[in-house]
């Protein structure tokens, strides 16, 4: 959806949309909101124009991304709140900093910081562990985690368990993108959809969840060997702007000593202490 598309749209349709999408009745959203259920309704209908206050309150409760609360207060005829300054911008010092420290930390140990559409904006050096033998092409940027993670060209190939990864991967996925209503996800899962796999493993998160074993693993095979993974994901706390609301950064330890020692290896291959 694009920002034109927003202006365009009623606030009221806008926030009946976002309503729906949580499964919230106009009641549940007045009592959270502290606003009558009939003044709501008049909101949602076109009777009435709330008030800039009550529009950021309404997105706050609604769980509405910082990306789209801008585009209600235009809806509504206000000027966006949030600003979007990109990484490099010179206010954004502190936030290029910590996310600097963060991927140095993880060192020996993989770890990436992508945007909201899973574009690749940083990584640590460990990240080529991840990388290597995928197509030159998908390396280009901007670098899309998702799609060289499963594309046929890129890790897929390498993946041992790359039914059980891509279900892992498709299912968050397919949360971000119900959660969001964020367009470019949508297509993004369909075209994950659309690569070769065992999509039988997207349909079992419950027999998954009841599984042996403390996270999904990501198996990645070296040779003769093979690479085991677990993942974790860090996002900044309390954003007021909209890159850093939509910045996570993705972390892969070792599950088990063999792939501890092969990272600590290829560190020291690297010139790392």
């Amino acid at each position: 959806m694009t920002t034109a598309v927003a202006e365009r749209r009623q606030i009221g349709e806008l926030l009946r949309e976002w309503r729906n999408r949580r499964r919230i009745s106009q009641l549940e959203l007045s009592l959270q909101a502290e606003v009558s259920s009939r003044h709501l309704s008049f909101v949602e209908t076109g009777r009435s124009r709330p008030s800039r206050e009550m529009v950021l309150r309404l997105g706050d409760c609604l769980g509405v991304p910082l990306r789209e609360q801008n585009r209600l207060m235009l809806a509504a005829g206000y000027a966006p709140v949030f600003e979007e300054r990109p990484l490099e911008a010179a206010g954004m010092g502190p936030v290029r900093e910590a996310v600097r420290r963060i991927l140095a930390g993880h060192d020996p140990y993989p770890a990436v910081v992508v945007d909201r559409a899973w574009n690749m904006v940083d990584a640590n050096g460990s990240a080529a562990a991840l990388l290597e033998g995928v197509d030159e092409d998908l390396l280009e940027p901007p670098v899309n985690v998702l799609r060289v993670s499963l594309h046929p060209k890129g890790m897929a190939p390498s993946i041992a368990n790359l039914g059980e990864w891509r279900g892992h991967l498709l299912h968050r996925l397919r949360g971000q993108a119900d959660w969001t209503g964020d367009a470019e996800l949508e297509a993004l899962y369909r075209e994950l959809l659309s690569y070769p796999g065992d999509d039988r493993h997207a349909a079992r998160r419950g027999e998954q969840a009841a599984a042996p074993g403390i996270a999904i693993p990501l198996r990645l095979r070296r040779g003769a060997d093979e690479l085991s993974f677990i993942s974790t994901v860090a996002t900044f706390g309390t954003p007021l702007d909209v890159t850093v609301s939509e910045l996570a950064i993705e972390s892969f330890f070792p599950a088990d000593d063999a792939t501890a020692r092969a990272l600590g290896d290829a560190r020291t291959a690297r010139g790392g202490s």
